[in-house]
């Protein structure tokens, strides 16, 4: 997918989330990206809504529920929460949505820390293969991809899209 699709379709999302956040009637919303590729998609939407709180960034390598298996990174880094979340609107970003498990495990950060009024999800793909019940409220694109297929935002400067081919 080409940067000028992807730019069209971080301007989508930002003009659904100017409107939402019009309609909370709220000027103290916190916009949260997931480490690495949501953080990349926030920091596009980020700027686009001009919002006056600065940008957090979430890592949930402590979160996973494959971290037995796959074990930890060697270069974590803790998440970046610069104002408390506590009856704050949170606007949760990641590049792609697909199991459903990296959500569940921002969320399990994100209430480490305290506990928001409500937190709407926005991703710039999601894609079939669900396991948990988590929809996004705002998307770029939905896609379906076969069996053995997966996508992956390269960036962070050009974003690109790719369709992959898993090796297992």
């Amino acid at each position: 997918m080409s940067l000028n699709h992807i730019d069209m379709l971080l301007c989508s999302m930002a003009n659904y989330l100017n409107q939402h956040i019009k309609t909370l009637n709220r000027d103290d919303v916190l916009m949260l990206g997931i480490h690495t590729g949501g953080v990349w998609v926030a920091k596009r939407l980020h700027s686009l809504l001009n919002l006056p709180q600065p940008l957090g960034k979430l890592n949930i390598a402590f979160y996973r529920d494959d971290f037995s298996r796959i074990g930890l990174h060697p270069h974590v880094k803790p998440s970046t929460l610069p104002i408390e979340v506590d009856n704050r609107h949170i606007i949760l970003v990641d590049d792609v949505l697909h199991t459903g498990r990296t959500i569940r495990a921002a969320f399990n950060e994100i209430f480490d820390y305290g506990r928001p009024k409500n937190v709407t999800l926005a991703t710039l793909v999601e894609r079939n293969g669900r396991e948990l019940p988590i929809q996004p409220d705002v998307i770029g694109c939905s896609l379906s991809l076969e069996a053995g297929k997966t996508i992956k935002l390269c960036g962070p400067d050009p974003l690109s899209l790719e369709i992959r081919t898993v090796h297992e």
